[in-house]
């Protein structure tokens, strides 16, 4: 008898959901994001070349100071409150790029802030980055591991 009438309260919740969800459009939704993530590889580009032509950086120099421009455009626009408005509009396209993963950190860090240094600021910077950056590295150690054993076994 309950699990009759958990299903009748199941299919009820579902149609309340339906009928008051926002409808979206997603077509129009992977544009934005498509667009969106797309000009901020195209700004990411234009920085390394102009890294690359008027500071005459090369290699892992250019792509650490393009990364830092990228990082620093993304806190500021945190800052600033634009790059949720950037977020809104793009949905997914926005944090792909090593912009998302900035304002993924900045913006705990700007929420928190009032609750101090240490317990605010430093202990919530990572609460939205932390498990990306948890299994990226984990990432990159076991696929160093991989190659690692491929070359003892393969030489």
């Amino acid at each position: 008898m309950t699990t009759k009438n958990n299903q009748n309260y199941n299919k009820e919740y579902i149609e309340y959901v339906k009928k008051i969800a926002p409808k979206t459009n997603e077509a129009r939704s992977l544009f934005h994001a498509f667009l969106v993530g797309g000009f901020i590889c195209l700004i990411g580009q234009f920085i390394r070349y102009l890294f690359l032509y008027t500071f005459g950086l090369f290699g892992d120099e250019l792509a650490g100071a393009t990364s830092m421009a990228l990082i620093f455009i993304g806190c500021v626009l945190t800052g600033f409150g634009v790059y949720d408005n950037i977020g809104h509009f793009a949905g997914g396209g926005s944090i792909v790029p090593i912009t998302g993963f900035a304002n993924s950190v900045c913006s705990p860090a700007m929420e928190f802030k009032s609750e101090g240094f240490v317990y605010g600021l430093a202990s919530k910077m990572f609460v939205v980055a932390g498990p990306i950056i948890v299994y990226g590295v984990s990432a990159s150690v076991l696929t160093g591991l991989i190659y690692y054993f491929i070359g003892i076994f393969t030489a």
